[in-house]
């Protein structure tokens, strides 16, 4: 991981070196408010996490108002809370992340998620030409996350203290690919500085949950818990672009 951060910085250095008007920089931070859904409908969506985008931008200029975009950042507190019907009779879950007790759990508990990606974006940038000090502009993108940190806790469970973190990375998947759509406008500060506000989404389309030794017994019959859990988030975009 620390090369790969180190590989992007050097990178973008190199090019601001070099830069020209057809390659322009800034930096994002930005709230975000993110959740988590599977596609077991006994695990379900319970509570969204709000967290924080924290990087820089590079954009390239192929045309007056269109460009490819990249950068690398930092997701803090992404993820969610993930709630197990009442349907299941007991649950285990999270066995490698030294919890107090035998790591079973009865059915209508909440797992709450709390993690921490570095990501690396890539995107195309489509902008309007410019009305009085304002452009608008539509962003498609991909982005790849590599987790870097994983905190949960457990909620509704009287055995287990619902304010300490545990460390579950053993149960989250070492990269997440997402996809994502955005949109918003940029003001003019000055011939080679502009502010970004907007709006974005981003919804994962990996598996981001392990469900390592994951166990479900429902009705007596003891089956291997294998969802699929996917991240998805809400991006109020702020940045500034030199």
């Amino acid at each position: 991981m620390k090369n790969i951060i180190a590989v992007c910085g050097l990178l973008f250095f190199s090019l601001s070196l070099s830069a020209q008007n057809d390659i322009q920089f800034g930096f994002e931070l930005s709230p975000a408010v993110s959740w988590l859904t599977t596609d077991n409908n006994k695990i379900n969506s319970n509570g969204p996490n709000l967290g924080l985008k924290l990087g820089m931008i590079g954009e390239y200029y192929f045309r007056e108002n269109y460009s490819f975009t990249t950068g690398i950042g930092f997701h803090f507190n992404a993820g969610g809370k993930l709630f197990y019907d009442e349907t299941i009779d007991t649950l285990s879950i999270w066995t490698d992340a030294n919890i107090p007790g035998d790591n079973v759990y009865e059915g209508g508990t909440d797992f709450k998620y709390s993690i921490q990606f570095v990501e690396i974006p890539f995107g195309l940038k489509l902008r309007t030409r410019e009305f009085g000090y304002l452009k608008y502009y539509v962003e498609p993108r991909m982005t790849m996350g590599f987790r870097t940190q994983s905190k949960g806790n457990i909620l509704n469970d009287a055995a287990v203290d619902s304010e300490e973190d545990f460390d579950i990375q053993s149960g989250v998947n070492l990269l997440n690919l997402s996809w994502g759509i955005g949109g918003g406008v940029e003001y003019t500060v000055s011939s080679s500085t502009a502010i970004i506000g907007g709006i974005a989404f981003q919804s994962g389309f990996t598996d981001l949950t392990k469900d390592k030794n994951t166990l479900l017994v429902s009705n007596g019959r003891e089956t291997k818990e294998d969802s699929k859990g996917k991240f998805n988030s809400i991006i109020l975009r702020l940045g500034i672009m030199f």
